[in-house]
Order: C-alpha cells, then structure tokens, then sequence
C-alpha cells in the first residue's frame, strides 16, 4: 500500500532533480509519521515546495538538485518571494510559503545533506495581526437553530443535521473536520454527556456536551433517514456517505445573510465564538486552551484581545463621557 507521503509527492509531480525529489520525499514522510502532521497539512506542505521548486527550475534553467538547494543565495529567495507576490499572494500566504521550503532546509540539515544558510537569511513577510472575529451568542444559538431555516425547500433531517453540527462547534469549540470526524457510536446521546476528539497533531482531548447541544444531535439522529453503522460516520450527506465540509459551510452562508450577519460569520468563527464567550463569562484561560486543544497558552491568549476590545468597544458606546466625547 503506497504511503500518505509517498502518494502526495507522486502527486506533485516535482520539477526536482532525483536525489532532491528523493530527499523532498522522506521529509513528507518525516512530517506525516514522526510529527504527525495531519494529511491536509502535508499535502500544503508539499504542495508550496512544488511551487517553490517550479520556480528555482525557471530561475535556474534546470531542475533543482540538493547541491543547488544549499548553494542558493538570499537574493534567490527575494526573488521567488517577489514573484509571487507580482502573482497576487498576500504577505500571509507568502509567509506559508517561505515557512514550508524553511521546514524542508531544516530537514536536510538534520540528516546532514547540508546546510542551506540562505533561508536564515531572509526575513519572513510581515503580517499584519488581526483578532479572531467571533459572532455574537444571540447569532451563534440562531445559527444552531433548525428554524432559522424553515423557509428553505430542504428535507427537515438535513436541516437537523447542519444545525446539530453547528451546535457542536459552538457548544465543543470544535473545529469542523473534528466534528465530523465523529462516529455514529460517538454521539452525546442517551446518556453520553461528553466525546473525544483528535485534533492536530494527532492529540486526543475530552470534551463536555452540554445538553441543547446533546438535544440537537438526537433531533437530527431521530429525523435521520439512514441506518448508521456504529464505526461509520455520525454526520452524513444526501446520499448516507461522509458529510462534506463544504455543504455545513455553504449553509452557514445562507444563514449569516438572511441574519445580516458578516462574511467573517463562518463555521470556523463558531469555534472562536465557543472561546470568546467562556472568557467573557469567567472562564479559565488554561481550561479554554484545553478545551480547545491548543498546544500552547499563548495561541489561547489571543481571546484576551477579543474581549479586551469588546469592552472598549462597548464602554464607548455606552458610557455617558465616553458618548460626550464622540
């Protein structure tokens, strides 16, 4: 059986010499088995090397080999950075890309294929820092909410199912692809008041399902129309296969315009949402990095931001001096 990795570089078609095609391969397979990168991320991986790649063998007249990977010059890489940005990148997508040939380079050093210094050299672009956006939690429970779709000429269980997935990522903190990574044999009903999810980096964590949420799910199983195998999925399309993640992202859209609600209203904004609102209720800031299986503090810390601007924002609505002053 061909292996994740060695699948995504037949995919990729490399522009590379072969022992840099050789070399590209095995560090695939480094991020896929021994830092347990998740499939999607390793296939974005491999996918901005090929470009980075496609854009040496132009730059150099020939395929890439390992001795002109390391032999590359700072100004080679503002090169590529510039002609990607002539095509459009943003400096935070240029960022992904320099950041995915940095983690090759590194690799090759460890396994002592040499060094290329010319990657420390250049500076990442800047970014500018922007804070999670969440939805109100009147908006987060309409979305949740089959009724708010009632008007739609969709069948009722399909309406259950996109409302209980959006309750579990507001009402977990899950990130969609967990949500839907869950088995029928995992759901919060009948007395399950919690699930396990894995997250990135393979993690595992436990998480409590409240009971709107938990009514939500045994709604939708009750109107469900399939027969659900236990090891099979809990979330599944019109046709009884895994539920695309496109189709709860396409009725969220639907909703956020009938609910004048921004574009930034997405099913990843439930999941800050989920963060945002336990910090503004007192929650613990290392019990909401666990819940939302952030591998460090200070990747939680940025909801301290969120709410910090939420109370600017509404002291200088609502305080007499502050309205004075306007």
């Amino acid at each position: 059986m061909t292996s994740p990795a060695a699948q995504t570089l037949d995919d990729l078609l490399l522009p590379a010499a072969p022992d840099l095609r050789q070399a590209v391969a095995e560090w695939l397979r480094h991020l896929a088995t021994e830092r347990r990168l998740s499939p999607n991320t390793v296939e974005a991986y491999g996918r901005d090397v090929r470009i980075f790649l496609t854009f040496l063998q132009g730059h150099l007249g020939a395929p890439a080999s390992l001795d002109d990977l390391t032999a590359l010059k700072p100004r080679d890489l503002r090169a590529f950075l510039a002609a990607r940005r002539a095509e459009g990148l943003v400096s935070r997508s240029l960022m992904r890309a320099l950041a995915s040939s940095r983690s090759l380079a590194r690799f090759l050093a460890r396994s002592g294929r040499g060094e290329a210094s010319a990657f420390a050299a250049v500076r990442s672009p800047k970014i500018p820092r922007s804070l999670p956006k969440p939805v109100s939690p009147a908006a987060a429970r309409a979305l949740a909410d089959a009724d708010t779709r009632a008007g739609e000429e969709r069948e009722g269980w399909v309406l259950a199912r996109d409302a209980a997935v959006i309750a579990l990522l507001y009402g977990c903190g899950l990130r969609i692809s967990e949500a839907l990574s869950l088995t029928r044999a995992q759901a919060p009903v009948e007395g399950v008041d919690r699930i396990e999810v894995t997250g990135k980096g393979g993690k595992t964590r436990q998480l409590p399902v409240i009971p709107a949420v938990q009514a939500s799910i045994a709604a939708y199983l009750a109107d469900c129309p399939w027969t659900l195998a236990p090891s099979g999925p809990l979330f599944v399309g019109a046709k009884g296969g895994p539920l695309n993640p496109r189709i709860v992202q396409a009725a969220v859209a639907r909703m956020r315009g009938g609910l004048g609600l921004p574009d930034s209203a997405t099913p990843h904004a439930l999941r800050h949402s989920f963060a945002t609102h336990l910090l503004a209720r007192g929650g613990d800031l290392r019990t909401i990095q666990e819940l939302l299986g952030h591998a460090s503090l200070s990747t939680t810390q940025i909801y301290t931001e969120v709410d910090a601007a939420r109370l600017v924002a509404v002291h200088q609505q609502f305080h007499p001096r502050a309205r004075a002053r306007a």
